[in-house]
């Protein structure tokens, strides 16, 4: 087993799902509220981890949301997502498109630009130190009404050339999919590719209308979607790619444990299925940690960890050039440690 997590470790990897507001380190969220002056509940580190505890995703985004106060200054977003990028560095992760939420940010009177600065500044660093492959998909938060999200296409248009597409995120229940038609096909219009969380509390049913009413080009979980075999189906014969969070998708009670997760069976199927941190520090583990619980609880082999990250690469908005060179940079690091 040490032979295989030591390989998986050389292996590079693309991650597809992960929040940079939900990457930020309890240690981290403590000493931003002190300096930026955002009372927070917890009295130190162990009080803040504990409360790392969630029974369903609810409990999870009022935690989320709580903590993503204490990003105020540029400075802040910058040494956010600066710590994740090292992180990521460190797990191999060579291209990553990462997840941001406007509208929490701009509802606490954080500007757009701030908030952009910020997280580019780290991006720019992590591409000029360690050669990472960088985008940002900003989302939109499906708990809010449709009309508020279309300014933010007009905030994003001076930084289009760092958007990758957009998407949906937030409590599913109560909030379907197609409340955002119109939004959806407008960031279509404008060029970009869209995707939607869809599957992990709410039903299949949310996979299929993301598809069919959002025109997604990825899924976000689509854990749900092994409820109607159709379905299941139609994601094999279209290659429509699910970016799983299996330790998310624990933490949250949607599976009893690692090892019931149907992100095997559903592998097996032949479903496109990508392996992500969601968010990693919340709910405890990083993607390298995540792809050697597939091994250790899935019972998964090399060649099915090589073949998910090769899903991750050709499942990425990237040219396809660029695609097929980190297929190519994958299958060179394989065939070195099968060596």
């Amino acid at each position: 087993m040490k032979d295989v997590f030591a390989a998986i470790d050389r292996l590079p990897k693309a991650e597809l799902h992960m929040h940079i507001e939900g990457s930020i380190e309890p240690e981290m969220m403590l000493d931003l509220g002190r300096r930026n002056g955002i009372a927070l509940p917890w009295r130190g580190v162990e009080e803040a981890r504990a409360a790392y505890r969630f029974g369903n995703l609810k409990e999870f985004l009022d935690v989320f949301y709580r903590g993503l106060s204490v990003i105020v200054t540029e400075d802040d977003f910058f040494a956010v997502t600066d710590a994740y990028l090292r992180r990521a560095h460190a797990d191999g992760i060579v291209h990553a498109e990462l997840f941001i939420s406007p509208q929490a940010h701009l509802g606490r009177g954080i500007g757009f630009d701030t908030m952009m600065r910020g997280v580019l500044r780290a991006f720019e660093s992590a591409r000029g130190g360690f050669g990472m492959s960088l985008k940002l998909i900003p989302l939109f938060q499906r708990h809010l009404p449709e009309e508020g999200a279309f300014p933010i296409l007009d905030m994003a248009e001076p930084w289009r050339h760092e958007i990758a597409g957009f998407g949906l995120a937030g409590a599913e229940l109560g909030n379907p999919p197609q409340h955002f038609e119109r939004l959806f096909a407008h960031c279509r219009d404008l060029g970009y590719p869209v995707v939607a969380h869809a599957g992990e509390e709410g039903p299949a049913a949310y996979v299929r209308d993301s598809l069919d009413l959002l025109k997604v080009k990825r899924i976000d979980h689509g854990v749900r979607a092994a409820d109607d075999p159709g379905l299941v189906d139609r994601l094999v014969r279209e290659a429509i790619p699910l970016t799983v969070c299996p330790m998310a998708n624990v933490r949250l009670g949607v599976f009893s444990s690692f090892a019931e997760h149907n992100l095997k069976a559903l592998f097996e199927r032949g479903v496109k299925v990508t392996v992500n941190s969601d968010d990693p520090s919340y709910f405890g583990a990083y993607l390298g940690d995540i792809l050697k619980l597939c091994v250790g609880e899935l019972g998964m082999g090399f060649a099915d960890i090589v073949q998910l990250l090769r899903n991750s690469f050709e499942a990425a908005f990237l040219p396809e050039r660029e695609n097929e060179d980190f297929v190519e940079r994958l299958h060179q690091a394989a065939n070195a440690s099968a060596d």
